[in-house]
């Protein structure tokens, strides 16, 4: 398994790359999150990969994050879910908003995604709503103090759904405890 890719980015073709390793040329398919943050042609790119074996293919998709593979891996597990609508999945939605659009159970966010319908994106919501956060590491949840504040109140014992909710009704930028403290007003009165 080719689990990280390190070399001089040659070519962008998206959804596909071209990375030097040594004197090898990778294609690499991305989905269009990490490619808008690649370095330009001919300097140094880092990808987390995953390589997928076929009997007619072997096609390595690559990820700027680990989460993103993580996410992309539990995608993949999904029955009826091939590579190709995972890295769509992954172009459309960022990890924190699809973790939100399965914790939140809003199918119509992941109908918004080219060729999701809705029984697909029912689907999705049903098979990643206990696996999307076990695979996904903590860190990945949220960002910063946001994230610290949402894994307190899931520590408190509030479901991700709640803790989302509460969040959408702070304001940006305040310290942790502060947030926390907001957030357990918001939800007493709920």
């Amino acid at each position: 398994m080719i689990g990280r890719i390190a070399g001089k980015l040659l070519e962008k073709r998206p959804p596909q790359i071209v990375v030097d390793v040594r004197g090898v040329g990778y294609e690499i398919d991305v989905p269009m999150s990490t490619f808008y943050n690649l370095p330009a042609t001919g300097e140094d790119v880092n990808l987390y990969t995953h390589l997928v074996v076929r009997e007619d293919a072997h096609q390595l998709y690559g990820f700027a994050t680990e989460p993103e593979r993580n996410a992309f891996r539990q995608l993949l597990k999904i029955s009826g879910i091939g590579a190709r609508t995972a890295l769509s999945v992954l172009s459309g939605l960022s990890v924190s908003d699809l973790r939100e659009a399965v914790s939140t159970q809003d199918a119509g966010r992941l109908t918004k995604v080219p060729g999701i319908g809705k029984k697909t994106a029912e689907r999705l919501l049903l098979e990643l709503r206990d696996k999307l956060d076990a695979a996904l590491p903590a860190a990945a949840k949220g960002d910063g103090q946001a994230g610290d504040v949402t894994n307190a109140l899931i520590a408190l014992g509030y479901n991700e759904k709640e803790a989302a909710w509460a969040m959408k009704q702070l304001p940006g930028g305040l310290p942790v405890a502060e947030g926390i403290r907001q957030a357990l007003r918001l939800l007493s009165k709920q």
